[in-house]
């Protein structure tokens, strides 16, 4: 008795949905914390947006001849770096927020210091604009890339070209730097490939992508074992782990996409194109979970290493800034998952007596006692007759229970071979409750079969009394029309099945 398990509900397998695929309640909740942009004009089209590494994580924009630092906090300028002789490009922070590279059209690499604004070193050896800079993870050398089809590692304290790679045929619009070894580069070319290179190499490109199309931005995802690029209206993803196989593309863009980025979670992979549309990937499964519409072309894009800012620069020198509310509940919860002890740590083992348990620990406790139904107590003592109107609300003024709660029953009865029994010796009054509920719900295509049996089970047992009440005669009457209908109904739909069967053989044919 003290292993009787309660009648189990029926369940049934989840019918379609009318969510569009993609949507992501989730995701949309998260996106909706972003307040309405706030849109600020430049001279000229913001060429590069990138945030600085540490707090507060101000954000530097290229424009025209001048990148500008904004304040994340009060979202306007702080400084503003103007000493190129050209066009600026690729204002980017050194890791520890110190410095600032950015080259020009002229072919100049300039460093900045923050704090004072001055030029401390200045590269000269491009031919062309370079449109790509960036430091190194070890903080003194620099990338950049040029229109002149080289890419050069400069090292910062003797000022020199440590490495000149130049095996591309087309100008180089994009490279980066692994963040995991700073020996390893990523670049892509207007010659429609993808190089990676280690610079302990003898021959320094290591693999060559062919994208098929001029590529206008490249990214590794976090840890470095995949690759992502961009060109035309395409984003192609390599796994550097099998020799930078391609696995997947995404063609979620109808014009050219010419930025990237991964947020500061990395688990969403941004891109923006112009088709003024920036779109969000699950990097799951790299299924579009959100887009965001802009009122331009789009040419650059960053989010903050806190998740808190997305900013976007387009083509006719719009600068969007849109910042998430966080409300105060939700920096207390990344306050304490912060705060977590990790197992196996020595504060984990100090954690004291008065310690309580953490979502993931293994709580040993006394099993509670489930408490049974009224029809599941009946069932255990095998009073089936009982148990079956108590399921039906009959007696005492109980509700019903839910139809599927009460087809469960049936079933267990049926298995029990108890369903004769449950019907038997009642009078018309007793009757009503199960014969109403058939009617009620033989139509259901989840329920008719269990209930098609139960009706012929009711018609062979008490046909022999048809005649003697008149309630038991109008019910008996209104189920065989029920059942009628339902053949009627069945027949109509085995005749369209034969017909659209004969309408698709017919059509395979003329193929």
């Amino acid at each position: 008795m003290d292993s009787y398990e309660p009648v189990a509900e029926k369940r049934f397998p989840a019918g379609p949905t009318l969510l569009s695929v993609g949507s992501d309640q989730a995701e949309k909740k998260y996106w909706a914390k972003f307040k309405r942009p706030i849109v600020v004009k430049e001279y000229a089209s913001v060429s590069h947006v990138e945030f600085c590494p540490v707090k507060p994580h101000d954000f530097a924009v290229t424009s025209s001849t001048r990148v500008q630092i904004y304040s994340c906090s009060t979202h306007t300028v702080k400084k503003t770096m103007s000493r190129f002789k050209d066009v600026a490009y690729s204002g980017s922070f050194r890791p520890d927020g110190k410095m600032m590279v950015a080259g020009d059209a002229q072919g100049t690499v300039q460093i900045f210091d923050l704090a004072s604004r001055a030029i401390l070193r200045t590269f000269s050896g491009h031919k062309d604009t370079v449109r790509v800079t960036g430091f190194s993870p070890n903080l003194t050398q620099v990338m950049s890339a040029s229109d002149d089809r080289t890419v050069r590692i400069w090292d910062i304290p003797s000022q020199t070209a440590l490495f000149v790679l130049d095996e591309h045929q087309d100008h180089v619009r994009s490279a980066t730097i692994s963040r995991d070894n700073p020996n390893i580069i990523l670049t892509g070319s207007y010659d429609h490939t993808v190089k990676l290179w280690d610079t302990r190499s003898p021959t320094p490109c290591i693999n060559t992508m062919h994208h098929n199309n001029p590529l206008e931005s490249v990214i590794f995802l976090p840890g470095s074992s995949l690759i992502a690029s961009a060109g035309g209206n395409k984003i192609k993803l390599w796994n550097v782990l099998t020799g930078c196989t391609h696995f997947q593309t995404l063609s979620n863009h109808q014009k050219n996409i010419t930025a990237m980025t991964v947020d500061g979670s990395g688990k969403r992979l941004l891109s923006g194109g112009l088709d003024n549309l920036v779109k969000v990937y699950n990097m799951e499964d790299y299924q579009v979970v959100h887009s965001l519409k802009y009122p331009a072309p789009i040419l650059s894009m960053a989010v903050s290493p806190d998740d808190t800012h997305l900013v976007v620069g387009m083509s006719t020198g719009l600068l969007s800034i849109r910042q998430r509310v966080i409300k105060t509940e939700d920096v207390a919860g990344f306050i304490k998952r912060r705060a977590k002890v990790n197992g196996g740590t020595l504060k984990h083992f100090r954690r004291g007596g008065a310690h309580k348990g953490e979502t993931g620990d293994i709580v040993v406790e006394k099993k509670k006692a489930k408490r049974l139904q009224k029809w599941d107590s009946l069932l255990r003592k095998f009073n089936h007759g009982k148990a079956l109107d108590v399921v039906l609300g009959g007696g005492n003024g109980e509700k019903p229970a839910a139809p599927v709660m009460v087809v469960s029953v049936l079933e267990e009865l049926i298995h029990r071979g108890q369903l004769v029994v449950a019907l038997g010796a009642r009078d018309d009054v007793a009757l009503e409750p199960v014969t109403k509920f058939i009617l009620q719900w033989i139509g259901n295509p989840k329920f008719t079969s269990t209930l098609v049996h139960v009706a012929e089970v009711i018609m062979d047992m008490y046909a022999p009394v048809i005649g003697q009440s008149v309630l038991i005669d109008e019910l008996f009457i209104k189920l065989r029309f029920h059942i009628e209908r339902e053949l009627s109904l069945q027949e109509d739909l085995i005749k369209t099945l034969g017909l659209l069967e004969s309408l698709m053989l017919a059509s395979q044919r003329m193929v």
